[in-house]
């Protein structure tokens, strides 16, 4: 099967920085279903791998999100069938999506939405299961929560999904943060209440929306820059959440308003093999659903092609110049 991937890191992306493979096609075993892969997002996580992560003896296969077809499932899966079109966010310790063929642990997957695209459904699962457990595991909200959000970057791919989620399952007041009118036309779509800009003063910017503080703040990129109008903005005993990695911020300066912080990564129960590691099934469940009923859409941004070395090279490009609206998109081989 072809695979494409690396041998080793490169923090500068070159044209060699991603090459094509051909491995032996994988034997399912376990809970693993062997999936046929149709359509792939990008996401930064693959760029930040790409960058850090040595390939080892082998090539490393990077890929985090796939649609595809199951053609085999291991002696103790239990919860789909060979022919079953699914799709899945996947397991960082393993090989990734970036193939022909790929193994993935039952647990981790969902039954693709009916009404979308591959290539659609393909932008959902590592951005909704992180926006979901951001949203109901971390902050703990629920369907009776009237509070303020303010969603820093929210126009990116996990934002996108954020957005519909906090929007269509609670009561909350959606804030998003976006600093291009492309950005800015594109959560307002997806339901955001307000919109305001991250490259200028977020206190200013809420103070003329009328809001003297804000309950909750999910900071998905840049919170190192933002962290001292988080703490000027958030409500004493808020929640903070975020995602990304900073390299330094001054976690005292929340005490004095109490305010909790809560890091996700959707990786963790894959990680460390959690009692609760099918909760990303039902999530994804959950999702496909929601997007069958035509509660949520799809956050599919840009459809850049085939699964080639050349499109993949273009997406952690456009996914490291940050430019992108959405999720990036490639589909078949």
């Amino acid at each position: 099967m072809k695979a494409i991937g690396y041998k080793r890191p490169s923090e500068i992306l070159t044209s060699g920085s991603l090459q094509e493979y051909v491995h032996e096609v994988p034997v399912a075993t376990g809970r693993d279903l062997l999936v046929e892969i149709k359509a792939i997002s990008v996401n930064p996580v693959d760029t930040k791998l790409r960058a850090n992560l040595h390939g080892g003896v082998r090539e490393k296969i990077l890929g985090y999100d796939a649609v595809g077809i199951i053609t085999a499932v291991g002696d103790e899966v239990n919860l789909f069938n060979v022919g079953d079109r699914v799709f899945y966010a996947g397991d960082m310790t393993r090989q990734g999506s970036n193939a022909e063929f790929q193994l993935v642990d039952e647990r981790l997957v969902g039954l693709a939405p009916a009404t979308i695209s591959d290539a659609q459904a393909a932008a959902l699962p590592l951005t909704a299961v992180t926006a979901w457990e951001l949203l109901f595991d971390r902050l703990q909200l629920n369907a009776d929560s009237q509070q303020s959000l303010l969603v820093i970057g929210a126009a990116g791919g996990v934002g996108s999904i954020l957005v519909q989620l906090a929007k269509q399952l609670t009561k909350v007041t959606v804030i998003a943060t976006a600093s291009r009118e492309k950005s800015a036309d594109w959560v307002r779509k997806l339901g955001a209440d307000h919109v305001i800009n991250h490259h200028e003063s977020l206190p200013k910017q809420l103070a003329e929306l009328g809001f003297t503080s804000v309950d909750n703040i999910v900071s998905l990129t840049n919170t190192e820059d933002h962290f001292d109008e988080i703490v000027e903005s958030i409500t004493p005993q808020g929640k903070l959440a975020l995602i990304d990695d900073p390299s330094s911020i001054k976690i005292g300066a929340l005490k004095r308003k109490s305010v909790s912080l809560h890091w996700e990564f959707m990786f963790t129960r894959s990680l460390y093999q959690t009692d609760d590691m099918q909760k990303q099934h039902e999530i994804l469940s959950q999702i496909a659903k929601l997007i069958d009923k035509g509660t949520l859409v799809t956050t599919l941004g840009e459809h850049l092609g085939k699964i080639t070395v050349e499109n993949l090279l273009k997406a952690h490009a456009m996914l490291e110049s940050k430019s992108a609206v959405g999720k990036l998109v490639l589909e078949g081989f």
